[in-house]
């Protein structure tokens, strides 16, 4: 006797595409994290953010940031074009809302840089986005990436390794933890990869609605 197919949804399954955010304490290395993932070629939709802060030597425009005026960037959000915002050590940040839906709509995971406050937020919008809190193997260690940057005024430093401070103490508020360790960028990106690989096995999938 030959049995009879199963009609279950399993046989239709597909995974939902995934809004991902990479967050953590400045210095942490979220830039330097996302490149790396690029660099290496994994299919994601890396979320450009927009800001107001002048652009670091090394950086480019539309690849590291959309880097914009005050006025164009009270503009974006007066015209409500922005998913999120927020003024971060006295600069505009935002994530304009038409690339991550485009994304999202083509079927590509998509992955964001943000700071403590902006993941806050993306929690409250989008709840079911995957948080992930990148922090630096030591306290010694993230203040000698900040002092590396040689960016910063002994005032701004100051200002911000305190506000690091209060940051870690919101790694609660997210998903996972990954510890970006000096000279191990790319077993971050894997330990990243594999959470998104797990979250992708999940049998009740996460929903994003924006």
């Amino acid at each position: 006797m030959i049995a009879e197919p199963c009609d279950l949804d399993f046989y239709e399954y597909t995974s939902q595409p995934l809004l991902v955010v990479i967050s953590g304490p400045s210095g942490v290395g979220k830039d330097a994290t996302l490149g790396r993932m690029e660099k290496m070629g994994y299919p994601f939709h890396f979320v450009v953010t927009a800001t107001t802060r002048p652009k670091r030597p090394g950086e480019v425009h539309g690849r590291d940031y959309f880097f914009v005026s005050a006025d164009e960037f009270v503009a974006m959000i007066e015209k409500d074009e922005l998913l999120e915002h927020a003024l971060v050590y006295g600069e505009y940040k935002g994530i304009p809302k038409s690339q991550v839906r485009q994304a999202l709509a083509s079927g590509k995971d998509v992955i964001m840089r943000l700071d403590v406050q902006g993941a806050a937020t993306i929690r409250k919008l989008v709840p079911d986005a995957v948080l992930i809190f990148l922090v630096a193997s030591s306290e010694k260690e993230l203040l000698g990436r900040l002092q590396a940057r040689k960016t910063e005024s002994p005032s701004s430093l100051q200002k911000r390794i305190a506000t690091a401070c209060q940051e870690m103490a919101r790694m609660v508020d997210f998903d996972y933890v990954v510890v970006n360790r000096d000279h191990h960028l790319d077993d971050t990106v894997r330990q990243i990869a594999a959470i998104i690989t797990a979250e992708k096995c999940r049998v009740e999938q996460r929903r994003i609605v924006l």
